[in-house]
């Protein structure tokens, strides 16, 4: 009986217990599509219930003071120079993590995502430009380039439950390149005129955040008030403010928690535990914070408001337009409209997957997609949808009836993208299993996280010796989580008879008092050819791990009991439970149950629907890999 998937994101006291960033990242911005998706349509319904209360209320002005300086803003404005620039802040943490941490520390890998990126915004901006040539309106190139995030996973999730992860990775990796290329055009091309004074001011802070993350300053409030200096002095400037979002999101580091520091942690809490004063209290928080990224705290703070409040509330800003039938036959003749729908709609699958292609082609072996080319048009047709930027962009470009016009562009353009990304996903579907696998599976190799390769000649390895489909699990006796996925394991190799599983001892000494000896009787059990039982009444006894239980368990066993004795007291094992939680460290591992499949470092909950997922996924490629080596 599997219990339900939350009772399976747990890993012992030694770890962070959640999921990864990645995968929340993914989950957030899939989740808040509807939330978008409702906000933009109470615009609408706001904006032809009652247009003139929408305009005056969003046209209210805002004042803030300080002294005898102030900022005076209507409140659309105030939502789209100000809480956008914590959405790009979001953004630009998510893309710090990938560099640091995730599929883009690989920097081979950012070639495709950046060329199609690229590829993606300008032949967009060509089709608007030649569509809008003579009309007086190509200004508006910017509105036709930019996808947004949240759109694109969220139909995603719905169009494209087939589809490879690494096609999420993929989008959002592009949509990144796209988000920070857009920045950069607001800046340059879409401000108001410049004023020097200020906008010197603001270089002169950015430099001095620079020196104070140099120095490893880690006060977040200094950051935050010399950020809310920059954006006030941008915004003086003449240049959007939302910039400043972005590159402090970049600036901030991503690093997994080490064991040593989470050690130090837990021995700050036994030492708050034993006399709790104030001044313990404070180390103890600063002690988990120190183990712990900046960047992960803050995208973990931020992130839900950013997707479920911020870009929502853009959205009603910004999306109400009065519709009748006069205003769209109207606007689908207006140069303005075709060029951001035709833009988006044809533009941009056709320039990701054009340069993928001659990206490919260009780097003779050496490039690879992260998936296949069913899946990478999926994806183009998918990164058709712009709301976000695009709708910033308009604002910035029009007013009056164009603004209108670019409204509608944009709007069509993310029901003809959802409809075109439904057609893509049901044509893959129809083809037959090992084409589709094929055009789904790409066949660049996966990154490998796992430092230490399995040796079936040393590991201790259940299932068939050259399964195509290897899961590692680094595992703790006593850790109740990895109790709680023992019954799963048995499950999945019932379930899967080409899957090879290998256990790694990884004692957590510092909250598992009987988890060191434990390993060491798994790996005397071992001298005597019997790891295995062993292991099996370890960990289905995790409450009963003292000398005289391990005692019991070699005599059930059917062990030579005084050997057995012998090789504990000697601690015969040390040495090879050492060996495993070394192999641990060199992977970044601090918690337990950890898993590999096939050398990928597998996140997120390990009930059997997600376990078995991944193994599928691994099988997949590794027989698309086994194809072309042939």
């Amino acid at each position: 009986m599997s219990l339900p998937a939350d009772d399976y994101r747990g890993q012992s006291a030694c770890s962070s217990g959640s999921p990864s960033p990645l995968r929340d990242f993914l989950r957030t911005e899939t989740g808040s599509a509807a939330v978008l998706v409702a906000a933009a349509c109470a615009a609408l319904v706001w904006a032809n219930v009652a247009p003139a209360g929408y305009e005056s209320f969003w046209q209210t002005h805002l004042s803030v003071e300080l002294g005898a300086y102030g900022i005076s803003l209507e409140l659309r404005e105030w939502v789209n120079s100000g809480l956008m620039a914590l959405f790009f802040f979001v953004v630009g943490l998510e893309a710090r993590r990938e560099f640091d941490m995730g599929e883009l520390r690989d920097r081979k890998r950012l070639a495709l995502p950046v060329a199609a990126g690229v590829s993606g915004m300008l032949v967009p901006i060509a089709l608007y430009l030649a569509i809008n040539a003579d009309h007086g309106t190509m200004q508006g190139w910017g509105a036709a380039m930019s996808t947004d995030t949240a759109f694109a996973l969220g139909m995603l999730a719905v169009v494209g439950r087939r589809m490879p992860q690494g096609l999420r990775i993929f989008i959002l990796t592009l949509t990144v390149v796209d988000d920070f290329l857009a920045l950069g055009v607001i800046a340059v091309a879409y401000s108001d005129r410049i004023v020097v004074p200020p906008l010197l001011l603001a270089v002169g802070v950015f430099a001095v955040i620079l020196a104070l993350r140099r120095f490893r300053l880690r006060r977040g409030i200094v950051y935050a008030l010399l950020a809310l200096v920059a954006w006030g002095a941008l915004l003086e400037s003449g240049v959007d403010p939302v910039v400043i979002g972005l590159a402090m999101g970049l600036l901030t580091y991503a690093y997994p928690a080490s064991r040593s520091d989470l050690e130090h942690a837990t021995g700050l809490f036994r030492l708050f535990r034993e006399q709790p004063t104030p001044e313990l209290e404070r180390l103890v928080r600063e002690g988990i914070a120190s183990a712990i990224s900046p960047n992960d705290r803050l995208q973990r703070m931020f992130h839900p408001w950013t997707s479920y409040v911020v870009v929502p509330l853009f959205a009603l800003a910004n999306a109400g337009i009065p519709i009748s039938g006069d205003q769209l036959a109207r606007a689908f003749t207006s140069p303005v409209t075709l060029g951001i729908l035709l833009g988006y709609v044809l533009g941009k699958p056709i320039g990701i997957v054009g340069a993928a292609g001659l990206t490919t082609l260009l780097g003779r072996g050496r490039i690879r997609l992260p998936v296949g080319w069913g899946a990478l048009v999926a994806g183009g047709t998918l990164a058709g949808v712009g709301f976000t930027v695009s709708l910033l962009i308009a604002t910035l470009a029009f007013d009056g009836t164009r603004l209108d016009d670019a409204k509608i562009g944009i709007l069509s353009a993310v029901l003809c993208s959802f409809v075109l990304s439904r057609l893509v996903t049901g044509a893959i579907g129809s083809l037959p299993r090992g084409t589709q696998l094929r055009a789904l599976v790409g066949k660049a190799d996966t990154i490998v996280d796992l430092a230490v390769p399995v040796d079936p000649d040393r590991d201790h390895m259940r299932g068939p010796r050259h399964a195509p489909v290897t899961l590692v699990e680094y595992g703790d006796y006593e850790c109740p989580h990895c109790g709680q996925a023992e019954p799963v394991i048995r499950e999945l190799l019932g379930d899967f008879g080409d899957v090879r599983y290998v256990w790694r001892h990884l004692p957590l000494t510092d909250v598992h008092v009987h988890a060191q000896l434990a390993a060491e009787a798994a790996e005397a059990a071992d001298l005597q050819g019997r790891f295995w039982d062993m292991h099996d009444l370890l960990i289905s006894h995790q409450g009963a791990l003292r000398f005289d239980d391990l005692r019991g368990y070699a005599a059930d066993s059917g062990l030579d009991i005084v050997r057995f004795e012998r090789d504990i007291r000697s601690r015969a094992g040390a040495s090879r439970v050492a060996e495993d939680a070394e192999s641990a460290e060199l992977s970044s591992v601090a918690g337990t149950p950890t898993f590999f499949i096939n050398g990928r470092r597998h996140h997120g909950a390990y009930d059997i629907a997600g376990l078995s997922a991944a193994v599928r996924a691994a099988r997949a490629h590794a027989v698309v890999v086994a194809e072309r080596t042939r």
